[in-house]
């Protein structure tokens, strides 16, 4: 009898709902998740109907109205809708453009917030949706750039997405250059010119129009939208960024001095700081956090082992 009463004990105490892995959240994580729903949510709906002023999705529209037939018929970037990628990222959306624009939209922005939960992790995944909310409510692609570089340092051809859409801010890849890590910036520019080469079977003329597309646009900076700080101005910072967090074994400077490089500073691109958070925690970035220093223990810098002459710069 006392073994059939523990066993209906330990039925009552079951909860009659048990979702895996929910029993383990911690209120940090259902708060991200009941954050990212609501916005989710809020988002999703602002962006009908099309025609009102206050709406959302703006950035997004630009990917899911390019004809992948004629994706620069509109291509001013100084317009609300101009599409100014590479042939091949509107090849690679293809299957999501190809759906009505409220699920598109809706897809769209639940790859964003999956973007933020990689870069926030668990228990910053409220802050992190709520900090990168300008960038969700466009539906820009620089939570997916600071994704790409995170990524990058250990599959480096994820690069080619960072440069076959900004495209400047492939200026984290002098961190590899830096470091004489040249089989990984191989990776990164050969992969590049794999999905160049591919593409450009498909949509050859496409890819002549976006090279004269970029000539066009060298030199011009954003709208109402970005942070009124010209390119040009940017560009020495970023490098120099770049190159001190190399040399000082510093990965969070990579998608920093990305940020700084983007074309126009637009203020959801600020949203690329989270990456900070990832490439700051050991455990997720699988990386050092802090320079190590000679005598620390961990090994010298990059910087030091440069001035011992050409060293290993592999960390």
């Amino acid at each position: 009898m006392s073994g059939l009463s523990g066993s209906a004990t330990m039925r009552r105490d079951r909860p009659l709902l048990s979702i895996p892995g929910l029993a383990s959240a911690t209120p940090n994580e259902i708060g991200g998740w009941l954050v990212a729903l609501g916005t989710w949510l809020a988002v999703v709906a602002l962006a009908q109907p099309m025609g009102r002023q206050l709406r959302t999705g703006q950035e997004a529209f630009c990917y899911w109205v390019a004809s992948i037939h004629a994706p620069y018929n509109l291509s001013d970037w100084t317009q609300p809708v101009a599409y100014v990628y590479s042939p091949a990222f509107l090849q690679a959306i293809a299957p999501l453009t190809a759906l009505p624009w409220p699920i598109f939209f809706g897809a769209w922005t639940a790859i964003l917030l999956g973007a933020v939960r990689f870069l926030a992790g668990p228990r910053l995944f409220a802050v992190g949706v709520l900090l990168a909310s300008v960038e969700l409510a466009g539906g820009n692609i620089s939570l997916l750039l600071a994704v790409a570089m995170v990524v990058g340092f250990r599959w480096p051809a994820a690069w080619a997405f960072v440069l076959l859409t900004k495209v400047t801010p492939g200026v984290g890849l002098l961190w590899f250059a830096v470091r004489r890590e040249w089989r990984s910036l191989g990776i990164a520019l050969g992969a590049t010119a794999l999905v160049v080469a591919v593409s450009a079977v498909i949509m050859p003329g496409a890819w002549l129009e976006w090279f004269g597309l970029l000539v066009r646009l060298a030199g011009r900076d954003g709208t109402w939208a970005a942070i009124p700080i010209p390119f040009l101005m940017r560009l020495p910072f970023a490098v120099a960024f770049v190159v001190w967090g190399a040399l000082t074994d510093r990965r969070w400077t990579v998608p920093v001095a990305g940020m700084i490089a983007l074309p126009a500073l637009w203020y959801g691109g600020l949203s690329m700081l989270l990456a900070v958070v990832v490439l700051r925690d050991p455990k997720r970035s699988g990386g050092p956090t802090e320079p190590t220093e000679p005598g620390s223990g961990s090994g010298p810098t990059i910087a030091t082992r440069w001035a011992r002459g050409g060293a290993s710069a592999q960390p």
